[in-house]
């Protein structure tokens, strides 16, 4: 099993410590946070890890890790940094975004799901929401799963409460087929596509969100299964995120959301 870490953004919301340097290498209690997530990946035995770098590129640099260059990473979005990597879909894979912290135990978790295509969820997101902004009514995004515990739709942004019974984590897996399969849905999609809108987002499939092509699998008849927990993730999406995940850490009530 291979992990992909998709880093070629330039974090955007998170600036103010970003300027010059990708957001997954912000400094976390003495560590990057894909500094972490490597050494996540290996505590679980997970040795052939793959980045994809875009902007600052030259910054992220780990020993015993390969790397990808989405050189576009200005004008593109996750699906193309995912697919800069296709290189690597000849095995199971686990995929995570490069903003985030995950606990081991989730990691073993997603490791074990034997579907083609699986996706952490967070079943208490309110918690962690109260705890990060004091409401839960802000940067949400639908996510509607059935009773088989396949995902119906995602990615809907500021749905009614009632519309999310669970929150995407940014944490996922695929299988080898279910990696060929995505490949081969993404080169119709470019060439069907083009720069008109592909998925709900209504961006072009270059711009395309991992949401709009996890809705694209689902739309095609794919079971997108739905891997739950309780919380043990955070992100570091906004500056307010990085300000806050530092005082928990220092006041030490980070581990009532994530144990590291």
């Amino acid at each position: 099993m291979k992990a992909i870490i998709l880093a070629a953004g330039s974090g955007t919301r998170i600036k103010k410590y970003t300027e010059n340097l990708p957001k997954g290498m912000l400094s976390f209690m003495g560590k990057t946070i894909i500094e972490r997530q490597i050494g996540t990946y290996r505590a679980c035995g997970i040795r052939d890890i793959v980045i994809v770098r875009g902007f600052a590129a030259d910054k992220i640099a780990y020993e015993g890790v390969k790397y990808y260059t989405n050189e576009k990473y200005a004008s593109t979005n996750m699906v193309e940094s995912l697919m800069e990597a296709r290189e690597e879909f000849d095995d199971d894979v686990i995929v995570s975004y490069s903003d985030i912290l995950f606990e081991p135990a989730m990691l073993k978790t997603m490791m074990a799901f034997d579907g083609d295509f699986g996706c952490a969820v967070d079943d208490n997101w309110k918690y962690y929401w109260e705890k990060r902004y004091g409401k839960v009514d802000f940067d949400t995004e639908s996510l509607a799963i059935d009773d088989d515990d396949s995902i119906t739709e995602l990615g809907l942004e500021n749905p009614p409460i009632e519309r999310i019974s669970a929150r995407y984590i940014g944490l996922l897996r695929f299988s080898a087929a279910g990696l060929k399969f995505i490949r081969e849905t993404m080169e119709a999609a470019y060439e069907e596509f083009g720069d008109r809108p592909w998925q709900q987002s209504g961006k072009t499939v270059r711009k395309a969100y991992m949401t709009d092509l996890l809705n694209a699998v689902i739309e095609s008849g794919k079971a997108v299964k739905a891997v739950h927990f309780n919380n043990g993730w955070i992100e570091f999406d906004t500056n307010e995120d990085y300000e806050n995940a530092i005082e928990w850490a220092e006041n030490g009530s980070i581990g009532e959301i994530i144990k590291l």
